[in-house]
């Protein structure tokens, strides 16, 4: 460890009040009928951090009965998109002029560094501002061409009331890829944010209503996937889920959603590669691996948490990225200059450490990190940056989704051996080439099964492109004009404009 870049704690003496959480019912806040609540202690530092009302079968029947009534009046969904978009614009300016305490709060409860945090809710403010201007260019197709005495509309309707259950490790990011893009379209929604962190999501609901937004079209509950996201999942009166979360859990929601067919959009996990080829620009692909592997602490949908070196520079690779590795600060994440918070909760840094323990059981070299951390000051469950492999393409770890600050090496000879091992795994969110060759770069990215393909970069993002996965990394879209088609019902409108059709029964 005393090689490793590490920032102790605490930075700054800690004061802060527990943030009480509540649910958002109908345009008001209110308490669980059980009156119980779950305390969340920051995984960083220990100590609680927020105490949020525990949903039962009972908020949530309220909230999607508020959300039902409030689509079913037709006031939101009829609005016109000057009108929604405006609403939007409001929100995110709300959420610039409060996003010191909007990252503070996702810092505590998640452990990302508060830098990290900072960019992603000005991140989220641009996502709005973006729904808002889809709002306002949504539109349907017409058909002119099926006669003289004929025209075809095609008609664009929001889908209804939707479910949003959001995770962990992006709480305020995520649930602005959605929420928005459902408010474009004129739907009304029920939120349940992840237990683990709760707040920020709550505050967006006080900024919601601070900009005016109706009773029961953003309604919040807080609470445990049983009962809350079951009943978000099958009750009748929801049109649809969308789900951001674990490949597991994914299919739990689609088979409960099955029962009713609602339909269901999921963004879940993956097992991202970078492929780098031997006439790559090496400084670059070495920092976009670091990046890769240690944003967000790997916990992250994204995470290239797997790279493929072609052989004659595999050995070059694996020393670049550890010494790299050496130089990225670990620690306190209210510290500006920290890079890598603290891991979510004491059994997922196990099952992080489950994973490069039996990497090296099996054989696989451990060139940096393979350990807990432990950061002076800090109470909190940290990980060390690590380094695996090479490691062969069937071990667990080189397969399955770590969902932390680990890295494993894989070797390949040619192009049809790297994408042997890449179109190998059951995940197919997103993929990486990194070759100054731009035919090299153009085949993998056709042949790569992908959602997303960067090519000499990494988790280059814009509100404009859409993301989603393939096979068991999801289905349907965010962002983009797609993000806004996940929430629109098609409707054909055909019309007689003529007098001439001939009787069919004379």
């Amino acid at each position: 460890m005393n090689d490793l870049t590490v920032i102790a704690g605490p930075t700054e003496a800690f004061s802060d009040a527990p943030f009480e959480a509540r649910h958002l019912v109908n345009g008001a806040w209110c308490d669980s009928a059980s009156g119980e609540v779950s305390e969340r202690l920051s995984p960083a530092h220990g100590l609680v951090v927020s105490r949020a009302a525990r949903g039962t079968r009972a908020e949530t029947d309220a909230a999607i009965s508020a959300a039902r009534a409030a689509f079913d009046a037709d006031d939101w969904s009829r609005r016109s998109g000057k009108e929604r978009a405006t609403l939007l614009l409001k929100v995110a300016d709300l959420i610039d002029r409060d996003r010191a305490r909007i990252a503070r709060m996702e810092v505590l409860e998640s452990g990302k560094p508060i830098a990290q945090a900072e960019a992603e809710i000005e991140g989220a403010a641009d996502l709005w501002r973006y729904a808002a201007s889809l709002a306002r260019t949504m539109h349907g197709e017409s058909h002119n061409t099926l006669g003289p005495d004929m025209l075809g509309v095609v008609l664009k309707e929001p889908i209804g009331v939707v479910s949003i259950i959001t995770p962990w490790n992006f709480p305020f990011l995520i649930v602005s890829q959605k929420l928005p893009f459902a408010l474009a379209a004129g739907c009304t929604c029920v939120i349940k944010p992840s237990e683990l962190t709760p707040s920020t999501t709550v505050i967006l609901g006080g900024l919601l209503l601070e900009a005016g937004v109706p009773a029961g079209v953003v309604n919040i509950v807080l609470g445990y996937g049983d009962p809350v996201g079951i009943a978000l999942s099958t009750d009748p009166r929801v049109d649809m889920v969308t789900f951001t979360g674990s490949t597991a859990v994914g299919k739990h929601i689609s088979e409960a959603a099955a029962a009713t067919l609602k339909k269901v959009s999921l963004e879940l996990g993956g097992k991202n590669p970078q492929v780098i080829f031997s006439d790559a620009d090496l400084e670059q692909a070495i920092d976009a691996i670091a990046f890769g592997v240690y944003f967000n602490a790997g916990e992250c949908c994204n995470s290239s948490s797997r790279i493929l070196v072609q052989q004659d520079i595999a050995d070059e690779v694996i020393e670049r990225i550890t010494a790299m590795s050496r130089s990225v600060s670990f620690g306190d994440p209210l510290n500006p200059a920290t890079k890598v918070g603290a891991i979510i909760s004491p059994e997922h840094q196990a099952k992080i450490d489950g994973y490069v323990r039996a990497a090296r059981a099996a054989g696989a070299a451990v060139p940096i990190g393979g350990e807990i951390l432990r950061v002076p000051g800090l109470a909190g469950q940290f990980y060390q940056p690590t380094v695996v492999g090479p490691v062969s393409p069937d071990m667990p770890i080189a397969t399955e989704e770590v969902f932390g600050p680990v890295l494993a090496v894989l070797t390949f000879r040619d192009m049809d051996d790297a994408l042997e091992i890449v179109n190998g795994s059951a995940y197919g969110l997103s993929a990486g080439v990194w070759s100054e060759n731009v035919h090299t770069c153009l085949e993998f990215a056709r042949r790569a099964k992908a959602g997303t393909i960067w090519t000499n970069t990494w988790m280059d993002g814009f509100p404009e492109m859409p993301f989603g996965g393939m096979r068991e990394s999801g289905q349907g879209r965010e962002l983009g004009r797609y993000g806004l088609e996940e929430f629109l019902e098609t409707k054909t409108l055909t019309m007689r404009i003529g007098k001439t059709r001939g009787a069919w029964v004379r």
